[in-house]
């Protein structure tokens, strides 16, 4: 009985991943069609039957870009890089979407974090953790030569290789452990609409005294935190966000979408 059921689950499985597949290339030909409105729904019911792949992700980001829908192409190109961030096309059609929207916030980071932030984006976190493994095999090696060494360079070298081995070897574990958890970091959104004010207060109804500025489709923001405040409509949901390190305010949660 047990057989038949394994059996019965395995051809679920292997159907499903058969629509999935067979839906992703249905998108596929929509888009060379270039009917991206159909492309679009087609890569949304893929990603939404089978494991979200940065491929995936990547197609219905460029049917967004081409469907005049910078917002979603900007986030979709963000997923796809959260899956894989070594997708270099990925990230080659998000900084040339970057230099199309209409608001592009000074980055303020500092130069070892920008470099940090690179240097996790060569390889993806697989890649980073058998790094790690293998510089760890090497830390080992560089331990047995200093330990069994007749020589007197030998061991030195076994000594000062193994120090730094050993450094390289804890930050490529801290990389990989920082890569692999941004897959599951939804504090990042982007603006879907087409303009959406920034105010220093969560409410809809602003004062002459409160500060608003308006912010458009494709900004990125951090969510910090969010309350409900009265609205037109009833209460509504509002983010406290960071569009850089010195810029933060409130906005709709309706008006933006989290990657």
């Amino acid at each position: 009985m047990k057989k038949y059921i394994l059996v019965l689950l395995l051809a679920i499985l292997s159907g499903a991943a058969a629509s999935a597949a067979s839906l992703a290339v249905s998108a596929d030909s929509a888009y060379m069609a270039e009917d991206y409105a159909r492309a679009i729904d087609l890569y949304e019911q893929s990603l939404a039957q089978e494991s979200r792949s940065a491929d995936t992700y990547y197609n219905l980001g460029n049917a967004y870009w081409r469907n005049g829908d910078a917002g979603h192409a900007i986030i979709n190109y963000e997923r796809a890089l959260r899956q894989n961030p070594s997708h270099a096309d990925a990230r080659t059609n998000l900084d040339f979407v970057r230099t199309r929207i209409q608001d592009l916030p000074e980055d303020d980071s500092s130069f070892l974090g920008n470099l940090h932030e690179g240097i996790i984006a060569w390889m993806s976190p697989d890649a980073w953790a058998w790094t790690a493994f293998i510089l760890f095999v090497t830390v080992a090696a560089m331990a047995a030569l200093y330990i069994f060494a007749g020589s007197v360079l030998l061991r030195k070298t076994g000594f000062f290789g193994g120090i730094a081995l050993m450094c390289l070897c804890i930050y490529a574990i801290i990389v990989a452990r920082q890569s692999a958890a941004a897959r599951y970091n939804h504090d990042s959104a982007v603006v879907t609409v087409p303009t959406t004010l920034l105010s220093s207060t969560p409410k809809a109804t602003q004062n002459a005294t409160d500060k608003v500025v308006a912010i458009h489709e494709g900004t990125k923001v951090e969510i910090v935190d969010s309350v409900m405040a009265p609205g037109s409509e009833g209460s509504e949901r509002w983010y406290d966000v960071k569009i850089n390190n010195a810029t933060r305010a409130w906005l709709r949660a309706r008006d933006v979408e989290r990657i």
